[in-house]
């Protein structure tokens, strides 16, 4: 697993409690839910933010994991 990945997901799991107080930060279950995900749709925007790879589940939530896709709904994404 690249570095830039784990650290990506740290941001992305961040990012997730930014968007709410009301809701708690990703959880490891939640980033290994979403990981490969990460890595397949949005491997060339890791560098530009936990934003960004949360805005790239998003418009790929069509062929996300169904793993995946319950960790965005349970943060409200």
């Amino acid at each position: 697993m690249s570095k830039t990945i784990i650290v990506a997901l740290v941001f992305f799991s961040t990012s997730f409690q930014i968007a709410s107080a009301e809701q708690h930060g990703g959880t490891d279950k939640d980033e290994k839910a979403c990981i490969r995900d990460v890595s397949r749709f949005c491997r060339k925007l890791m560098n530009q933010g936990d934003f960004t790879i949360l805005a790239c589940l998003k418009q790929n939530r069509a062929r996300l994991r169904p793993s995946c896709l319950k960790v965005l709904a349970d943060h409200g994404q």
